[in-house]
């Protein structure tokens, strides 16, 4: 069975998309109505804009779902048995099983970057990678902390992000270090995702997703605020607002997927990190049929 997955932020690059662009006529016209629908030209930012001016959330966010799903609809063969996105990409995902249309897929993810920009600039917050440590030695520290920290990207064994307050970050990463972690990296992000801190992009969120009209997926999501599959349209809506203040359940869901049969992952987007997860989380299980 087939999983196709979906990266995040931070998977963007200078020049993304533009090789769809200048050779898939179909691609061109779906980049040219994302400008339309935006109201500034993305694809001038995507195509070459500055590192600086491609980790503005309002552009990152966008411009990565429009370089997976576009990757997806413009490929020979895209059929799916299933598909998982990792945060932001939960919304590429299901554009691409049906459950979103383009143009709403866009609209709603435009007003989620939106929504967390507002909360990161009422809540200056940031994150942090922890190297090295099991996830019960991180989510014990953080929970020991009076300050608001907690594990944010379940991303693959030995790899945890945090996420929290200015404050609560910096004592997670002493402690964290002190408790023998390879490495704790403060991340260069503008807030603390997928944390308490985004109640306020939470709210806002909830009430896009629940004016927006969903279709019948044509294969299950994992998702990442439970990492189990489901083709409920109802539930689908939930876990999309709860993502935003539920940590990522990457680890897990690819953990399911392979339960439930997936042998081949593809990933539709910039970049390969997700590939990269996914043969970590694997590889002493030794799964085959992993695509590069």
């Amino acid at each position: 069975m087939k999983a196709y997955v979906f990266p995040g932020q931070g998977a963007q690059f200078s020049g993304m998309g533009k090789d769809l662009y200048d050779s898939d006529n179909n691609a061109r016209q779906l980049f040219d109505r994302a400008n339309e629908l935006l109201g500034f030209k993305i694809t001038e930012v995507m195509f070459s804009g500055t590192d600086d001016e491609l980790k503005q959330t309002n552009v990152t966010q966008p411009a990565i779902f429009l370089h997976s799903v576009i990757l997806a609809m413009t490929a020979e063969e895209f059929k799916p048995d299933m598909v998982a996105g990792h945060s932001l990409g939960e919304f590429s995902a299901l554009v691409t099983n049906g459950a979103l249309s383009f143009e709403d897929g866009l609209n709603l993810v435009a007003k989620r970057a939106d929504a967390m920009q507002k909360a990161c600039e009422i809540n200056p917050s940031t994150m942090a990678a922890i190297i090295g440590l099991e996830d019960k030695v991180v989510e014990d520290i953080c929970d020991s902390i009076d300050e608001i920290v907690v594990a944010a990207n379940y991303n693959c064994p030995g790899q945890l992000v945090i996420s929290g307050s200015h404050k609560g970050i910096e004592i997670a990463c002493a402690k964290l270090t002190e408790a023998g972690a390879r490495r704790a990296l403060p991340l260069p992000v503008g807030g603390a995702f997928h944390s308490p801190l985004m109640e306020p992009a939470r709210e806002e969120l909830a009430a896009a997703i629940e004016n927006t009209e969903f279709g019948n997926p044509s294969c299950p999501i994992y998702q990442n605020a439970t990492a189990s599959p489901s083709t409920d349209v109802s539930v689908i809506k939930q876990n999309l607002i709860d993502q935003l203040t539920a940590p990522v359940k990457w680890t897990q869901s690819v953990q399911n997927m392979v339960a439930d049969g997936a042998v081949t992952f593809i990933e539709s987007g910039p970049g390969k990190v997700l590939q990269g997860l996914v043969k970590k989380i694997h590889r002493e299980a030794e799964v085959s049929g992993i695509r590069d």
